[in-house]
């Protein structure tokens, strides 16, 4: 297949272009700046610009694009994760079809259901309540162009990416290496969470299954809750983590942030990947953490 990829340097999309590349396929680089490689092709996203040549006899287009939601959320902060997510999605999902390219594969969040406590939830259910969960509902639906014009247009709605070369465990590592590793909070939320390799695999796994589409959860089908995580990180790393961060501190160092990323979660489950039979590498998260740490 010829595929297009969005956001190929970043921490998905560094791992997913040589995975798709060894498995055979063309991959075409979207860059914001001078190609300087056959394959890379410029767009500029807040000029709503691309090349169309970029996606001439595409197959299928993958977009990564969303600036980091980890920190205090300030105003420009909020700014900055809504438009460096709907800006680019907006300008893909033209460009699809414009063009006519058969399929958009788009990121999302596992964060649109919001904080769903010990219900559970697959692809089946609601909008939750919250910024983040507004943020991926506005994300997606800036996908319409692309649904409209009969592209499959399939919503990677990812959890927490586990890997210590990029994402939260990049952070959470040297932090849980000095023996500082707490539960936030009472660590009864739920944390849905893929091991990196899964992530990069589910990917290319959606690509390549045409039958797939609509909103997926990237997620193991064995999710945790916070206080679970904790200790199995800690213990991944051979390190205690006997202690608990209270709500108040995280209220005060992270404001409104604090609630949707680290005191609220959701209890997901990957249903529509695991009934096209999808097989996770890991689908446990002691045999996750072993394999990433």
């Amino acid at each position: 297949m010829r595929i297009a990829v969005a956001g190929s340097t970043g921490f998905i999309g560094s791992a997913l272009v040589p995975e798709l590349a060894s498995a055979g396929h063309e991959v075409r680089r979207l860059v914001r700046r001078e190609p300087t490689e056959d394959n890379e092709f410029t767009w500029d996203p807040p000029a709503g610009t691309i090349d169309d040549n970029a996606l001439a006899g595409v197959d299928a287009v993958v977009n990564l694009c969303g600036t980091s939601l980890i920190g205090r959320w300030s105003a420009a902060h909020k700014q900055a994760i809504r438009d460096s997510r709907i800006e680019p999605t907006e300008v893909l999902a033209e460009a699809v079809a414009r063009v006519g390219v058969p399929a958009l594969l788009n990121a999302s969040g596992i964060g649109f259901y919001g904080d769903t406590g010990d219900v559970t939830v697959d692809e089946q259910a609601g909008q939750g309540a919250g910024f983040i969960a507004e943020v991926v509902g506005d994300w997606e639906a800036a996908t319409k162009p692309a649904t409209d014009a009969g592209a499959r247009v399939v919503f990677m709605r990812n959890g927490l990416v586990l890997s210590t070369d990029g994402g939260l465990l990049r952070i959470l590592k040297p932090i849980f290496w000095l023996g500082l590793g707490a539960r936030l909070g009472e660590g009864r939320q739920f944390m849905p969470w893929i091991s990196h390799p899964d992530a990069i695999a589910a990917i290319r796994f959606l690509i390549e299954h045409p039958e797939v589409s609509g909103p997926v959860n990237l997620c193991s089908p064995h999710p945790v809750t916070n206080r679970e995580f904790t200790h199995a990180f800690a213990s991944a790393l051979g390190r205690p983590a006997p202690w608990f961060a209270p709500k108040t501190a995280l209220r005060l160092a992270l404001g409104d942030a604090a609630d949707e990323m680290l005191l609220g979660g959701q209890h997901a489950l990957p249903k529509k990947l695991t009934d096209a039979e999808f097989e996770f590498q890991h689908p446990h998260l002691d045999a996750a953490l072993a394999a990433v740490t």
